[in-house]
């Protein structure tokens, strides 16, 4: 037996994009003004054209110039070009054919088709036609759609080689002499195969996909002897889907009653399963059509039109595909690919094996535009498999894997009638997708194409998780139809809690809670909630982390509570865009809330169920680009940030393990034993699967995340993951072991990932950013996350969530910073995150290091608040000092403050101290927002030479003062230098200042 599973490969959709590439742009009419009125007013010429062409979803329909005289239409001729010239007989001045001979002497490449009226003297013309100007000739009944397929035609001629050639794109051969029978049959034929072929095109796909895959409809090629059919046919042979013949016409030049019938009968001979038609007006062929064999369609019939349709449908494998078994009887349909792949499993044996040897299965793909799929099953004879169940089941493997592999990638359009959940990226309804699932949307094209990232970890399942994109257009909607933009126009400054109550209360559009409804018919996993904003992940201002992010168990029993939970957070989602955050970052950039429109992502949780618990093993965030480097790192070597649990712990700069993707044994925060106890991460987030109250607005109206639980390492020891991720200290021993035992306490150090390599997450993050910075063309940072299944059975599982360009200061300020600079400043840093000098900063707001008290960093943050609220609209600037990490979830780790709280804040400094032992700043939201605005971020260490002089601010009358925080107004603006080329910053007093000058010789440094 051959190898029947064999794989094939599809050709890039990019290649439709080159089909039909010779168009008809510009026609000519030439006729007398009587012809081209009745024309005109019997079929509406110009419109019905442009409305067919609209109405089958085909490209530009083509510009109709009139002119009704042969002088006229010569200036015309000389005035620009035209593809094809549409002549009519009675023309003033000049017969049709004296006007054809002349326009070949001058323009000998351009068509020339005649086109008779009905109220001509057909028959006279037709006589004549002795001339070899007219290339074509046509009989016009007064409808449109002859003009359609007359231009269908002649572009199939001009793309047929090229078409075949690189596409294996199907060609129809249509073999008739009278101008009667081919001006009728060709509009059918051609309405038939466009429409056709536009019913089966898989309604799933994007319009994108359909439009192009359009491109690779069927050709019709029109002969006229027996000798052109033959020269067609020996072309094209490979190509053929059918041949529709006239039974009798001209053969070696003669009239020959049959040779239609020696046409087919040699075709039949050498590709039997091709299905032929003969069309004749002699009742009398019928039987003798039966020892081609061939179908039979009288011309005269008074049904002929749906004759022709039955025999697409019936023949060429357009419609449902029908399961007969071998005496003819049917016994199933199956209307697309997703529902023949259902069906095959409980079709009886003798119905598959009948279908695959009259080669029906690649004809009904082949008609669907499945070329390559359908090329690929037909090498596969009945030989090949001893047992239809083999059979049967590499046909439906083969449908799956075709199926899954068109959408990987792609967009595809929601259809609440057709939803298909097995769909990767779907969105719902017209407008933008939004930065975040733009980003997302970037992805999974740009993996399709690019599979070096699969090929490079073949042992590893490389995914971006089934997402679900409700576009802009619904936000619009909704905002409309409750009026809730009133709340930007109201001079009343509402709080957030009452903006959230308003957008509760307001009624979601029918049409998308239809749509939800659907989706979740078919999805039972844990799904997150996430904004998608026109903003958000813009490359210069990328409202990371502003806007609300809910996660759903959508494990309740009730179908209508789980699509309450979620409208819920689709409404809650939508609210966040008007909340203060977010309203107040957009003043500090060019963007104005107002025009600011949310999409939201619902994606697919990775991660597993632990108990009541559902979370990933790891998730985190690598930046290619690391602003903070030490030792022998380089800036360009990345950075990674990663945690066990959801990553809210990492976005929210909670204390998490941070390490270089090339050197991912290195980990100067977990140098000594008591680093380790200190750094290593106490606590996770997990998805609470139950436990949810009736009242699903109580879920949402707390300021805590109610589906989310904090859960401490201890109290997670039974879960497979925790243990293997965790090393054990061994507190007699005073030692911590990389293995996890139930003989000493856990502590979470990542042994068997970063130092035992069990999973390559380092080698995967490290080509995971370089790729990502590579299609992106600047330094991206991405958010992943990790499963780890106990089965050794499963493939772990590493997804990508997000893709965004990195907040990067650009460095073409010459900054110096010298000797003579550091001596005068009240302080210096070498871990400054910025570029540039500032020469109108007066203010300086500082946490006082004598009344700070690391367990008030929440009272600190609403001190802060206030004093920044001074600020409002003054276009003032001020200096914030204080210790750890700013913006930080954990207020362990620093001050928790929000945008809201810092919104004029013109340039942060943060201080090591001894109580509050943090990384510098870099992974969370808060810092991505920071650095994207251009505000300089500098960080004083306690070790080095950093320094910072609290005594400068001692001698200095504070213009407010507070339980932690003291605000210093200087009369002359301080001098901030800082050099993104070496990361050095200094702050300096104004060059007269007579304070400063008279404290030189006072030697009191404060680290």
């Amino acid at each position: 037996m051959n190898n029947p599973g064999k794989a094939f490969k599809a050709r890039p959709l990019k290649l439709y994009h080159e089909l039909m590439a010779n168009k008809v742009g510009d026609i000519l009419l030439v006729s007398c003004p009587y012809d081209a009125f009745i024309m005109e007013e019997e079929g509406r010429l110009s419109t019905r054209i442009i409305n067919e062409y609209k109405g089958l979803n085909l490209s530009k329909p083509p510009k109709l110039t009139w002119v009704s005289s042969a002088s006229e239409a010569f200036q015309r001729l000389e005035e620009k070009r035209f593809d094809l010239i549409l002549a009519m007989p009675s023309l003033d001045g000049m017969d049709v054919y004296s006007f054809g001979a002349k326009v070949k002497q001058r323009y000998v490449d351009l068509p020339f088709f005649m086109l008779l009226h009905n109220t001509c003297d057909i028959d006279q013309y037709i006589c004549l036609d002795n001339s070899t100007a007219i290339d074509r000739t046509y009989i016009w009944g007064g409808n449109a759609d002859l003009l359609l397929a007359i231009i269908k035609n002649f572009e199939d001629e001009m793309n047929v080689a090229f078409d075949t050639e690189n596409a294996d794109v199907r060609v129809v051969i249509l073999v008739e002499d009278s101008p009667y029978h081919y001006s009728s049959f060709l509009p059918v034929l051609y309405k038939q195969i466009v429409m056709q072929t536009q019913s089966v095109i898989d309604e799933s796909i994007n319009e994108e996909h359909r439009l192009l895959k359009m491109r690779g409809r069927p050709k019709v090629l029109v002969a006229h002897n027996y000798e052109e059919a033959m020269i067609l046919y020996e072309k094209y042979k490979p190509f053929l889907l059918s041949v529709f013949s006239d039974m009798r016409y001209p053969k070696n030049g003669l009239m020959d009653g049959l040779a239609g019938y020696k046409l087919l009968t040699k075709i039949k001979n050498e590709i039997p399963d091709l299905p032929v038609l003969i069309l004749s007006t002699e009742d009398h062929n019928r039987e003798k059509v039966v020892d081609i064999p061939a179908v039979f369609i009288n011309k005269n019939s008074s049904n002929l039109f749906d004759q022709i349709k039955s025999f697409f449908v019936s023949y060429l494998g357009f419609g449902a595909f029908v399961f007969r078994m071998p005496d003819g009887e049917e016994i199933a349909r199956a209307s697309d690919l997703r529902a023949i792949e259902k069906l095959l499993s409980e079709i009886p044996d003798e119905s598959i094996v009948y279908h695959a040897k009259n080669n029906d299965f690649s004809r009904w793909f082949m008609a669907r535009s499945e070329i390559d799929f359908a090329l690929s099953l037909k090498p596969y004879k009945i030989s090949d498999f001893t047992d239809p169940r083999d059979m049967k089941k590499f046909l439906i493997e083969s449908i799956h894997a075709r199926r899954k592999g068109s959408r990987q990638g792609q967009i595809i359009d929601f259809d609440f009638q057709k939803f298909d959940a097995d769909t990767d990226f779907m969105k719902i309804g017209n407008g933008s997708l939004g930065g975040k699932a733009r980003g997302l949307a970037f992805m999974a094209s740009q993996t399709r194409r690019d599979s070096s990232l699969r090929d490079k970890f073949p042992d590893v399942a490389i995914n971006i998780p089934q997402t679900f994109v409700i576009s802009t257009e619904g936000f619009k909607t909704f905002i409309e139809e409750n009026d809730l933009a009133k709340i930007l126009e109201s001079d009343e400054e509402l709080e957030d809690a009452q903006i959230v109550e308003q957008f509760i209360q307001a009624r979601f559009p029918d049409s998308l809670r239809k749509s939800l409804y659907t989706y979740l018919q078919s999805v039972r996993y844990p799904i997150a909630v996430r904004s998608s904003s026109l903003f958000e992940d813009a490359h210069y201002q990328p409202f990371a982390g502003l806007y609300n992010t809910y996660m759903l168990p959508n494990s309740h029993p009730n179908l209508e509570k789980r699509l309450e939970q979620l409208i819920m957070a689709v409404k809650l989602v939508y609210a966040s865009t008007y909340l203060k955050a977010p309203r107040s970052y957009a003043k500090s950039t060019m963007h104005r809330t107002e025009d600011e429109e949310m999409a939201v992502v619902l994606q697919q949780l990775t991660g597993m169920a632990y108990n009541n618990y559902f979370y990933p093993s790891i998730s985190g965030v690598a930046q290619s680009y690391n602003f903070y480097p030490i030792s022998h790192l380089k800036a360009e070597e990345g950075v990674t940030y990663i945690a066990l649990g959801l990553g809210k712990i990492v976005m929210e700069g909670g204390r998490t393990l941070r390490f270089c993707p090339k050197y991912p044994q290195f980990l100067p925060q977990f140098s000594v034993l008591n680093d380790i106890l200190e750094n290593s991460q106490k606590y996770f987030y997990a998805l609470k699967l139950d436990e949810f109250p009736d009242d699903v607005k109580s879920i949402f109206s707390s300021t805590e995340d109610l589906t989310l639980e904090k859960l401490d390492l201890s109290d997670a020891i039974d879960h497979p993951v925790v243990r293997f991720l965790s090393s054990t200290f061994y507190a007699q021993d005073n030692r911590i072991r990389d293995s996890f035992s139930n003989k000493g306490f856990p502590v979470l150090t990542f042994a068997n990932i970063l130092k035992f390599n069990s999973f390559p997450l380092a080698a995967i993050l490290e080509e995971v950013t370089k790729i990502g910075s590579k299609w992106m063309g600047t330094s991206v940072e991405v958010e992943f996350a990790v499963n780890l299944p106990p089965d050794e059975n499963l493939k772990p599982q590493f997804s990508l969530l997000q893709i965004r360009p990195m907040g990067r200061y650009k460095q073409n300020l010459d900054v110096k910073i010298g000797e003579k600079e550091i001596k005068k400043a009240f302080g210096y840093s070498t871990l400054s995150l910025g570029n540039g000098e500032y020469k109108d900063i007066l203010d300086v707001v500082y946490v006082d290091p004598e009344t700070f008290d690391p367990g008030k960093t929440m009272e600190i943050a609403g001190e802060i608040n206030k004093i920044n609220a001074l600020f409002n609209g003054k276009g003032k600037q001020y200096v914030l000092i204080g210790p750890g990490r700013w913006g930080s979830s954990d207020r362990w780790l620093g001050i928790p403050v929000v945008w809201n709280d810092i919104s004029n804040v013109g340039v942060i400094l943060e201080t090591t101290i001894e109580s509050i032992k943090a990384d510098p700043s870099q992974g969370s939201h808060f810092f991505q927002n920071i650095t994207s605005l251009g505000i300089s971020y500098i960080t004083i260490s306690d070790k080095g030479e950093d320094f910072i002089d609290y005594e400068f601010f001692k001698c200095r009358v504070c213009e407010n003062t507070t339980t932690y925080l003291k605000h210093i107004k200087f009369e002359n603006p301080i001098k901030i230098l800082v050099d993104g080329k070496t990361s050095q910053a200094v702050l300096m007093p104004y060059e007269n200042d007579s304070l400063h000058d008279a404290m030189d010789d006072i030697p009191v440094i404060t680290k």
